[in-house]
């Protein structure tokens, strides 16, 4: 029934737009895939990061945590976006989830241009 997940949607007004755009297509490299008045969407790998730029009003965080970056080098992709000036508010450490199999990975939280939480994960 369900195949994968197609796209994660963002809002963001149109003078939250250049840095949103800033963020995902230069300084994440993520091409973007479709663009229509209004929107945008990004190339990640197997999905695709939506964002509408005309909408105002109050963000709330609904019951969505995060979401997670596959990535090659996570403390490179952190000092890239600090340099930048956004927020890395989880260090770059590595963790080990006690799960049947057990995952290792490194990982680093930052947030995004419009307080997104992003989660930098490379599963080893």
């Amino acid at each position: 029934m369900i195949t994968g997940i197609h796209h994660v949607s963002m809002k963001c007004t149109a003078e939250e737009f250049p840095r949103v755009h800033a963020f995902y297509s230069e300084l994440l490299g993520l091409p973007a895939e479709h663009e229509w008045n209004g929107g945008v969407m990004y190339r990640c790998g197997n999905c695709l990061i939506e964002i509408f730029n005309d909408q105002p009003g109050i963000r709330e965080k609904g019951a969505v945590r995060h979401f997670a970056f596959c990535c090659d080098t996570v403390d490179e992709t952190v000092k890239k976006l600090e340099e930048a000036g956004y927020e890395c508010f989880v260090a770059p450490k590595e963790i080990i989830l006690d799960s049947k199999p057990e995952v290792r990975a490194r990982i680093a939280f930052v947030k995004g241009p419009v307080g997104e939480e992003i989660e930098l994960f490379d599963e080893h």
